[in-house]
């Protein structure tokens, strides 16, 4: 009787995807769990005030030299350098954390040296810009073009539990954002289908502009304020090239901040990181699969079981300092 000989080659797990890299760790409902729950912390905790206001106002104030939320832009040349400013101002959000604490684990992956540690980082920085950079320009030109029968162009109230366009869209957004990351977390750790794996296969960094393009959705649902004014005024001109550009330089300087300091952090950690996942492969999808369902039970819990705990519909506990 003749027995089969497996080579060592068909034994290794074989990645499918830029995130689910086949070392599939023991307890994944348990990571499961562990990172919903701390998704659900996040959104209890998170005081929306500190980063809208006490840093991104003080930011914005800063760099124009005016009171940014209460003063008119006043033409198109205005309201480019307020874009790029309301987008550096609003750096700090989770939303932005979210998303590049998903792609930290890819921090100076494969580099050795400072040098190549560098190039490796800006390569996913630079995917990101791919799929962020369509999504924004898109979305600007159609605001150019429908200009103030956009949703978010309203500012009419409504009575207590009405859900008004604007709130439906941004539940709707961010809410299925927030579900696509849970389901690339549960990808990464081989609870359900990789559904990248066909595309990665001609595109390896898909996982990557598919996060960037989130990136870019920020901007159909956020109700930061200063955006807000930057896309009434963008809806007011009816230009559909100023739409396009002030919405790409937004998302611009949205990432810029935070890939300053992932570059930093791929200088002071990425090495050490790289080498404690290659000690331990499964350690890289722990990593990549919490920070996804972190990110993604914080955005569905924020933009959908808080806003319809203030609506009336369900219950979601409120911090103290958010009452």
């Amino acid at each position: 009787m003749s027995s089969i000989v497996t080579s060592p080659q068909a034994l290794q797990p074989r990645p499918t995807s830029l995130f689910v890299n086949g070392y599939f760790p023991r307890r994944r409902w348990i990571i499961t769990g562990i990172g919903v729950l701390a998704g659900l912390l996040l959104a209890y905790v998170w005081y929306a005030k500190l980063t809208d206001d006490d840093i991104g106002f003080n930011s914005a104030n800063a760099m124009l030299g005016r009171d940014a939320n209460n003063t008119a832009i006043g033409g198109i040349g205005s309201g480019i350098l307020f874009a790029f400013v309301a987008g550096l101002a609003g750096s700090f959000t989770a939303c932005n954390i979210a998303v590049f604490g998903a792609v930290g684990p890819l921090l100076g992956e494969g580099s050795k040296s400072r040098t190549s540690r560098f190039k490796e980082t800006l390569k996913p920085l630079g995917w990101m810009a791919v799929g962020m950079i369509p999504v924004s320009a898109i979305y600007g030109g159609l605001v150019g073009i429908m200009g103030t029968r956009m949703p978010q162009f309203s500012t009419a109230v409504y009575p207590h539990g009405s859900v008004s366009p604007r709130a439906l869209q941004t539940m709707i957004v961010f809410g299925g954002e927030g579900l696509i990351m849970i389901a690339c977390g549960l990808a990464a750790l081989g609870l359900i289908p990789d559904f990248l794996a066909g595309v990665s296969k001609r595109f390896p960094n898909a996982p990557l502009v598919l996060m960037g393009a989130l990136v870019g959705g920020f901007l159909i649902g956020r109700p930061y304020p200063l955006f807000r004014d930057l896309f009434r005024h963008a809806a007011n001109e009816h230009n559909i090239l100023y739409g396009a550009g002030a919405f790409v330089l937004q998302s611009i300087g949205n990432m810029l901040i935070m890939a300053i300091l992932f570059i930093v952090l791929s200088y002071a950690i990425g090495g050490r990181v790289q080498r404690w996942t290659t000690e331990k492969p499964s350690r890289a999808t722990v990593l990549t699969a919490s920070a996804l369902i972190i990110a993604g039970a914080y955005f569905v819990a924020y933009w959908n079981l808080r806003q319809l705990d203030h609506l009336g519909y369900l219950w979601f506990p409120t911090a103290p300092w958010n009452s």
